[in-house]
């Protein structure tokens, strides 16, 4: 079974020596980019340099190295789903060195009327993927530790934000009437489909994570709406929260 998969007694058979080299120590602070638009928005409004690939039999994707205001960074484009945004999370941090990654991407609202209008920080991830398990021993939810610290962020930006759970999904299009309604009695206002991973993967390589997300979609047992689903995923206002974000970790 899939809850049996955490094997913290014996070691890995596959190291990124292997693919990459030893590791190396190059910058800090890493941007984890879900939106090619935003992407393309870096790349023609900043000065950056390639620094790194992020290899694969189906292609490369460049890692890039920028600033903010003084501030030093990296950026790449994630795959998306849990398993594909953890392993490049993981690459990057033995690719470049950098330790503390903020993510921040779109989900889908459980709970239109509390998330309108405001960014979601998660303080729980509830674990309806996989690779969580390979991660952290079994339980229902994750903790996103750092939660608290982007909250703190926001306050001091004036930026609108709620917390709570949210629930990590690898297939969206088994998002069904029966789980969606389970989710929101447990009290999951957002579904998205990378946190849990990540964050595990974070939690057991020693790697700060920092996410907050903006809802575009709106899913309940009835309907489904998609209004607001492009504003979202790709909108540089979240963009600039996180560059600016990288000053405070």
């Amino acid at each position: 079974m899939i809850i049996d998969s955490y094997d913290k007694d014996t070691e890995e058979v596959i190291s990124l020596k292997d693919f990459y080299g030893e590791k190396k120590n190059l910058t800090e602070k890493c941007l984890i980019i879900f939106s090619k638009s935003i992407l393309e928005y870096l790349l023609s409004n900043f000065k950056c340099q390639e620094i790194g690939k992020i290899d694969s039999v189906n292609g490369s994707r460049t890692i890039y190295k920028s600033n903010f205001e003084t501030q030093e960074f990296v950026f790449y484009l994630s795959m998306m789903g849990s398993a594909l945004a953890s392993a490049d999370c993981v690459e990057v941090n033995w690719i470049t060195g950098a330790n503390k990654f903020i993510m921040f991407g779109s989900c889908g609202s459980l709970d239109k009327e509390n998330t309108f209008g405001k960014y979601i920080i998660p303080t729980e991830a509830y674990r309806g993927e996989g690779t969580s398990y390979y991660y952290k021993a079994p339980s229902d939810y994750l903790d996103i530790k750092n939660s608290d610290k982007v909250e703190d962020f926001f306050i001091r930006e004036k930026a609108p934000y709620i917390k709570g759970k949210v629930w990590t999904t690898d297939v969206m299009l088994r998002e069904t009437r029966g789980l969606l309604s389970k989710r929101k009695q447990q009290g999951c206002i957002a579904v998205e489909m990378e946190l849990a991973g990540v964050q595990a993967a974070c939690d057991f390589y020693s790697i700060e994570l920092y996410s907050f997300l903006e809802s575009g979609d709106v899913l309940n047992e009835s309907s489904h709406e998609v209004d607001g689903l492009n504003r979202a995923n790709h909108d540089i206002k979240k963009l600039y929260l996180a560059l600016k974000f990288l000053k405070e970790i």
